[in-house]
C-alpha cells in the first residue's frame, strides 16, 4: 500500500516547529495546503515587515522615522489588497485596529536601534539549501554586516517576547537562518536577533559550530517522523498548542 500522503519536499523553521508542535496542524497546512485562518494578529506582522521592508531599502541616511511615516500608505495598500487581508472581510473598526497597532509598531522600532546606522545586506532573504532528504527553505528579515565584518541576523516578531520556558524553542527558528546562511553564503552569522517590537526587548544568541552541525541530525529525525504519518495517515492533534508567532516566515 502506498502512502496515505505524499510527504513534503521543502521545510521551512515555521513548518518544522509545526510539526513538533501540532502534526495535525503541520498535515493541514504543509500536505494538504490548507488556507491558514486569517487574522489581525498576522496581518500586522505582514504590514508591519512590509514598512521595514521598504525603509530599508533607502540608504541609511534616509532611514527616519518621517520616511517610515511616508511609506506606511504604500505598505497598508499592498497588505490590505492581499488574499490575506482580503479572507478576512474585515470591517471598519478592524482596519482601524490594525492600522493604528500597526503604526504604533513602527514607532517603536526606532527606539529600538538606530537603522541610519545599519549596514544592511539584504531585507527578506529567501535562502534554501539541501538538508538530507529535502529542501530547506527560509525567509530572513534582515542581513546585516557587523562593525567587525561578521553576519548579523535579525527576525522581527509583533507578539509577545516568549516565557524563559519557550525561549530554546523560539531561538530554534533563528538558529536554521544560520545554518541557511552558512550553507547558502558560505558564511556563519556571528549573532542571531530576535527583536520584539511591541516590547522593546531584543534576545540574541550566537550560534556555534556545534549547534549548526546538531540541526540536520534533528530536521532528519523529524521528517523521519513526517514521512512515517504520511504512510500512516496518522498525524496526532494538539488541541492546546498556541499559534505559531504572527511574524514566523513559511518559506
Amino acid at each position: 500500500m502506498g502512502d496515505m500522503f505524499t510527504p513534503p519536499t521543502s521545510l521551512s523553521p515555521s513548518r518544522v516547529d509545526a510539526f513538533t508542535s501540532c502534526p495535525l496542524a503541520f498535515r493541514f497546512s504543509a500536505i494538504e495546503r490548507l488556507p491558514e485562518p486569517a487574522s489581525i494578529h498576522t496581518a500586522k506582522g505582514t504590514l508591519v515587515h512590509r514598512v521595514l521592508e521598504l525603509l530599508f531599502a533607502h540608504p541609511g541616511p534616509q532611514r527616519t522615522l518621517e520616511q517610515a511615516r511616508a511609506l506606511f500608505p504604500q505598505a497598508w495598500a499592498d497588505v490590505t489588497t492581499s488574499d490575506e487581508v482580503v479572507r478576512m472581510a474585515p470591517d471598519d473598526a478592524t482596519l482601524a485596529t490594525l492600522e493604528r497597532d500597526g503604526r504604533g509598531l513602527v514607532e517603536r522600532y526606532f527606539a529600538i536601534e538606530d537603522p541610519t546606522a545599519i549596514d544592511t545586506v539584504g531585507t527578506e532573504l529567501r535562502l534554501s539549501a539541501p538538508m538530507g532528504p529535502v529542501e530547506f527553505r527560509g525567509i530572513i528579515d534582515r542581513l546585516d554586516r557587523h562593525g567587525d565584518g561578521s553576519l548579523v541576523i535579525t527576525d522581527y516578531k509583533t507578539g509577545r517576547a516568549p516565557a524563559p520556558s519557550q525561549l530554546q524553542s523560539r531561538l530554534a527558528g533563528v538558529q536554521f537562518y544560520a545554518w541557511l546562511c552558512q550553507q547558502a553564503l558560505g558564511e556563519r552569522p556571528s549573532v542571531v536577533r530576535l527583536m520584539y517590537l511591541a516590547t522593546g526587548e531584543v534576545i540574541t544568541a550566537r550560534p556555534s559550530e556545534q549547534t549548526l552541525r546538531f540541526l540536520p541530525k534533528r530536521t532528519s529525525a523529524i521528517y523521519q517522523a513526517i514521512e512515517k504519518s504520511c504512510h500512516s495517515g496518522v498525524f496526532q492533534p494538539n488541541p492546546g498548542q498556541r499559534r505559531i508567532d504572527p511574524c514566523c516566515r513559511v518559506g
